[in-house]
């Protein structure tokens, strides 16, 4: 049986490590073991982030929704009950869109709202 010698796949592994984590600072850019910890906790972090940055962006159309809605004397909640007893079928994501890119279309759509509470 032939030898099979690993040092060309050992550096490729190494070298593809290694450049993830560029940029990273100190020992964690250059040592393969600092390196390789650094790039399996980055990892991490860009699995559990990219599960959170849903939550924050649903927390800021909430927030964007709130201020346009406020401004007309209604709240955020009373606001969404209006649109379901309205029957209006917009996501939360373009309502925010509306409310900060186009308020005059925002204040009429308060106002359906609005007319459906009462």
């Amino acid at each position: 049986m032939s030898r099979v010698k690993r040092g060309v796949t050992s550096h490729a592994k190494h070298k593809k490590v290694l450049k993830a984590v560029k940029g990273q600072w100190g020992r964690r850019k250059n040592t393969i073991r600092a390196a390789k910890q650094a790039l399996e906790k980055s990892l991490q972090y860009a699995y559990r982030d990219r599960k959170a940055k849903k939550r924050d962006f649903r927390s800021l159309w909430i927030q964007r929704i709130n201020a346009g809605v406020r401004e007309e004397g209604l709240t955020y909640a009373k606001f969404i009950n209006g649109l379901n007893k309205s029957g209006i079928k917009l996501d939360r994501k373009v309502l925010a869109d509306i409310a900060y890119n186009n308020p005059e279309a925002f204040k009429s759509l308060v106002k359906k709202v609005q007319s459906s509470l009462n």
